[in-house]
């Protein structure tokens, strides 16, 4: 019976688990062995050598001052030759790639998040700073051509129009605004800006009205002559005007001359007429220093063009 008992206490012991510490033993047996791959390489190929092997692995202990048991090493190479304590990686395929993404979540959730806020700041500054004032520009122009410049033409229109007392100056008018209505039409902003402008200046010229009289002051010429360039043997006569409004004010207005093509606003200027014209403003201002009769023309609210009360020749100048 006692022998029976021992050998079942024996058989016990074979099958139960080794000690953790052997067990640790034995991994470090086998890492040992990794790290002197040509040893183990070389030696395990030869079953034979074992014992020559194991000597040497307790050498190795031996000098690192740990005693290590001979079953340990045994173990040790047994599991380097079947492979244990040695990780193989799973194969590739998407539950290996969803297993690292797990793994890895943290890290990943960072630059996640990083890059989505990028992303987010980036859309912010091209929608704030790109496509929201090109909208608004895109809007303000809809506006402006859809509503603003269409009623401020009309309005300009009228005005303009209820200025007018002649026939040229109503078709003046009509004639701007339908050249701001195409502009509107073609989307051309500029082109009704500037149609507005004109009936802005068409109805301030027909508002306007002078008297045009040739300047009488002492020491100061009511008219002179010029020898023309394409005929340098005939002459040129002109009076010096000036317009005069109701109040006495003297007006300054748009005049272009004959002579060069220049354009300026001015208060006096020279109207060309004939000698015979000339010479009789010349005696009417010998008699007395005084011309008595000094209208030459009358600009009447509601018209565009002067009423000339003397014979006069078109061209006018600015320069004497």
């Amino acid at each position: 019976m006692a022998d029976t008992s021992e050998s079942g206490a024996v058989a016990a012991q074979q099958k139960a688990p080794p000690p953790i510490d052997d067990l640790m033993l034995a991994m470090d047996v086998v890492d040992t062995l990794r790290h002197n791959q040509d040893l183990a390489l070389r030696e395990l190929d030869e079953p034979r050598r074992e014992a020559e092997l194991i000597d040497r692995l307790r050498e190795i202990y031996r000098g690192q001052g740990i005693a290590v048991h001979d079953s340990v090493l045994h173990e040790g190479v047994r599991a380097l030759k079947e492979s244990r304590f040695l990780y193989t990686p799973p194969a590739p395929g998407w539950r290996t790639t969803l297993a690292h993404w797990w793994v890895s979540r943290r890290r990943i959730g960072k630059v996640a998040l990083a890059g989505a806020v990028a992303i987010a700041l980036a859309w912010a500054i091209y929608e704030f700073g790109v496509v929201g004032p090109a909208e608004r520009r895109a809007q303000e122009q809809r506006l402006e051509l859809t509503e603003r410049l269409p009623k401020a033409l009309e309005r300009a229109h009228a005005e303009a129009s209820g200025e007018a007392r002649v026939q040229p100056a109503r078709e003046r008018a009509d004639e701007i605004a339908n050249d701001g209505r195409s502009a509107l039409g073609r989307g051309d902003a500029a082109g009704a800006r500037a149609a507005i402008n004109q009936l802005d200046v068409l109805r301030a010229d027909l508002r306007r009205e002078y008297t045009l009289r040739i300047v009488s002051k002492p020491n100061e010429p009511s008219g002179i002559w010029r020898l023309p360039r394409r005929n340098p043997l005939g002459r040129n006569y002109y009076l010096i005007v000036e317009p005069i409004a109701p109040d006495g004010r003297v007006l300054s207005l748009p005049i272009t001359s004959e002579e060069d093509g220049e354009k300026a606003t001015v208060s006096r200027w020279g109207v060309r007429v004939s000698k015979e014209v000339f010479d009789r403003v010349r005696q009417d201002k010998n008699d007395n220093g005084i011309i008595d009769n000094s209208r030459v023309g009358e600009k009447r609210r509601g018209g565009l063009e002067i009423d000339y009360l003397m014979p006069v020749q078109g061209g006018v100048i600015l320069k004497w």
